[in-house]
């Protein structure tokens, strides 16, 4: 199976009908966040391929566009808080940054990043008990603590997602807010049984889920 994960930064040419053939191999795409919920439908609909998403600190509650507001991107799947199965795949997620400012909808303290993850954690049990694992991928806009994070507040990791690591074990974690400007920067770490990877910009994956 293979995913194609995007984050932060548009390419035009995902939304041109010509890139189709490109991706046929890829059967469906994440979104990590800070990108217009207008480009993720255009990338959706260009492919042909389902959408699961979480917001990033940078996206707005609404967008308005001449054929109405959109409060999210149609016909895509909104993984915050949430646990969706497809294909028998089990993909959850967790929206927005670190609160580094007095506003900001999709910001949260350390406190309520643990709120969100602690929400899942029923559900998480019980596919662990009838399934045999709690998860496959977790999609989130911030890197998980001191994994692929920053020393300043606005870009640093969340404790959360590193017990959620920890305790339920996915197979993958795909992030993004950690913007990628060198071709050195780490954009993939093994922490446990989870491979953490940063997918700024576009990445292909060929997800291992045995």
């Amino acid at each position: 199976m293979k995913l194609l994960s995007i984050s932060d930064r548009q390419f035009v040419f995902l939304k041109s009908p010509s890139v189709e053939h490109q991706f046929d191999a890829v059967d469906f795409i994440i979104s990590c966040g800070d990108l217009p919920y207008y480009y993720l439908e255009a990338v959706s609909e260009t492919l042909h391929k389902p959408l699961f998403f979480v917001r990033g600190n940078h996206d707005h509650e609404r967008e308005y566009h001449a054929d109405g507001v959109r409060t999210g991107p149609r016909g895509c799947f909104d993984l915050h808080r949430r646990i969706i199965s497809w294909q028998g795949v089990f993909l959850a997620g967790g929206e927005g940054s670190v609160r580094y400012k007095s506003s900001g909808k999709f910001q949260s303290t350390q406190g309520e990043m643990w709120e969100h993850v602690l929400s899942l954690a029923p559900h998480f049990l019980w596919n662990r008990l009838v399934h045999g694992r709690a998860l496959d991928i977790f999609v989130s806009h911030a890197p998980p603590w001191k994994i692929h994070d920053k020393n300043d507040l606005t870009h640093q990791g969340i404790k959360a997602f590193r017990w959620l690591i920890k305790v339920f074990k996915p197979k993958y974690l795909f992030h993004g807010h950690i913007h990628v400007y060198k071709t050195d920067t780490q954009t993939k770490t093994r922490v446990e049984d989870t491979l953490v990877i940063n997918a700024y910009g576009y990445r292909e994956t060929d997800l291992r889920l045995d």
